[in-house]
């Protein structure tokens, strides 16, 4: 069987199973063809991006598939997300999507075409670079991150959205673990994520039977911030991310690093990350302004810096 790009069959069906269920036009398992120069994401920008007000705006648009995920728009997901951490001027990320899907999971048409056949240890490698190392890009991440799912996230789309900070989402999105459809194991981080959000029984609940999981029932559980109607869901967003690139960014990044790192360690070493990272923030001439703020009795005003 060839090498994919991807993560091999196991996001090929998870996309597969989404988008029949979603009635959208979707890769059957183990597909992974080069890019083809004729086809109709050939030269066209399938990943919007825009920078408004300290916010990076990350935005999916191949509605047509449901946003499956090729391997040239993940590539780009994790540059901007790499980008943003490292550029001042952004001081929150917001990634969502087109159309009726938020990420209906991997599309192995966009990798590139294998060059041999595949051997033991590949499609472990092929995750390990693929699917993994987009959900460690958004976890990484040193700016605070909020999905803003719009419609059905499904495998590695669900877990993409489960990585960020915060989640939106509109009360007509679901959210599927398909990979059990197809006899697969979950991949993308989906079992080092959900039993940290929602507890080990009810992530293998989700895991094993692959229901659809309606937003509101998700904002229920824990996975979902807030559900909202679909035409509110992008001013929310904007709210929340405006008020995040408004606020004390480093700050932000090391509680996000903390509480991300939490769940994995004990007492003593969270307790001495904890102090760790006061002190390093409070080297930051935000933390300062903070507390000159409080004294003085006023609005504090952060530079994200």
């Amino acid at each position: 069987m060839p090498v994919s790009g991807e993560a091999a069959a196991g996001d090929a069906g998870a996309a597969s199973t989404a988008a029949r269920d979603t009635g959208a036009r979707g890769p059957a398992a183990g597909d992974a063809e080069a890019p083809d120069p004729a086809a109709p994401d050939a030269g066209r920008t399938t990943v919007l991006h825009r920078l408004d007000g300290g916010v990076s705006w990350i935005t999916l648009d191949r509605p047509e598939a449901m946003n499956a995920l090729t391997w040239d728009q993940r590539e780009r997901v994790i540059a901007l997300l790499a980008e943003a951490s490292a550029d001042p001027a952004v001081r929150a990320v917001v990634l969502t999507a087109t159309g009726r899907g938020f990420c209906a999971g991997a599309d192995l048409r966009g990798a590139p075409a294998p060059a041999r056949e595949r051997v033991a240890g590949d499609v472990a490698r092929t995750i390990r670079l693929g699917a993994q190392r987009l959900i460690a890009a958004v976890l990484d991440c040193e700016k605070p991150v909020i999905a803003a799912v719009n419609g059905t996230a499904a495998g590695l789309g669900a877990h993409l959205a489960f990585a960020c900070d915060l989640v939106l989402a509109a009360d007509t999105a679901v959210f599927i673990e398909v990979f059990v459809r197809r006899g697969l194991v979950p991949d993308g981080g989906g079992a080092y994520l959900l039993p940290r959000l929602v507890g080990p029984h009810r992530a293998k609940e989700l895991m094993f039977f692959g229901d659809a999981l309606p937003a509101p029932e998700a904002e229920r559980i824990g996975l979902v911030n807030r559900t909202v109607p679909p035409d509110e869901l992008a001013a929310l967003a904007g709210e929340w991310a405006g008020r995040l690139a408004a606020g004390p960014t480093r700050a932000l990044a090391l509680t996000k690093q903390l509480v991300n790192a939490s769940a994995d360690s004990d007492r003593s070493t969270a307790f001495a990350a904890e102090a760790a990272a006061q002190e390093t923030n409070m080297t930051t001439r935000d933390a300062n302004e903070g507390v000159a703020s409080f004294v003085e009795r006023r609005a504090p005003r952060y530079r994200g810096c």
